[in-house]
């Protein structure tokens, strides 16, 4: 088993590289097989990840450590469920991977139920495309507060740092792959969508239309839409002709970066 330090080491360019590679596979992967041609250079593509950069930038500044090394703090010190079970390491791993993945779940809910948390997470829904670049689009005060629900689930459950690390690949990984405007081969669609949530399934969410944007709110894992009466299989309007976004937020001037740092703070639209 690889030691708390060695995973602290192992964390930044690991992340970092498969990060970076699977964004250039899906980029090329959804412009050679695209599923609605959402992915053209545009503007909205470089407000998008420049939120990216301001919300890596703020981590940085705003958290002393991060998710893994949060983790490797609650190990020294003995905190939460999972160390009390003593599980065997792969066991651990895997449940406290799932468990985390199920809390990023409901907290994703909850950002949809309630309002003071649906205006920070609308900016992610007020985009009128959907492509790659929608997967690094969030509100700061949602990347911060997302933080922060994660240190108190990663506490709850003592998560290990190599258990958060996997965690932390896998959600990295599915927030491009599940956003990316790419189109599967139909039968395999199917069968993968059994396991984790696909580009059709969560596009879905993306919908025009409430009742679909508050459904498929898994973000790796389709197994907790299925078990908690939030799945949808297809969108009414089909996925080459729904409409992306939000009713009240489809002016172009909407979608600049000044106005999207300020959106969670408008009661309407001005």
């Amino acid at each position: 088993m690889l030691t708390s330090d060695q995973v602290l080491a192992l964390e930044q360019p690991l992340r970092l590289t498969a990060f970076v590679s699977l964004l250039l596979i899906l980029a090329a992967a959804e412009r050679i097989f695209p599923r609605r041609g959402d992915a053209r250079l545009a503007p909205r593509q470089g407000v998008n990840i420049a939120l990216m950069v301001l919300n890596t930038a703020l981590l940085r500044v705003l958290f002393p450590v991060l998710a893994v090394g949060f983790a490797a703090y609650v190990q020294s010190h003995g905190i939460g469920v999972l160390p009390w079970l003593a599980l065997p390491v792969w066991a651990s791993v895997l449940l406290a991977v799932l468990l985390l993945d199920m809390a990023i779940y409901w907290q994703h809910r909850g950002m949809h139920w309630l309002p003071v948390l649906w205006r920070m997470h609308r900016v992610h829904h007020s985009d009128l495309a959907f492509d790659l670049s929608l997967g690094v689009r969030f509100h700061p005060l949602e990347i911060a507060l997302s933080m922060l629900l994660k240190f108190a689930a990663i506490a709850a459950l003592g998560a290990s740092p190599l258990a958060v690390l996997c965690f932390e690949l896998a959600l990295s990984a599915g927030s491009l792959f599940t956003h990316a405007d790419l189109r599967l081969p139909a039968r395999f669609e199917r069968v993968l969508r059994w396991l984790l949530v696909t580009p059709d399934m969560h596009r879905i969410h993306h919908s025009i239309h409430r009742d679909e944007t508050n459904s498929n709110f898994g973000f790796s894992l389709s197994l907790w839409d299925r078990c908690f009466g939030s799945y949808r299989a297809e969108p009414r309007d089909g996925h080459a002709e729904m409409q992306i976004g939000l009713a009240e937020f489809r002016q172009p001037g909407e979608q600049s970066l000044l106005r999207l740092l300020r959106n969670p703070f408008r009661a309407r639209v001005d």
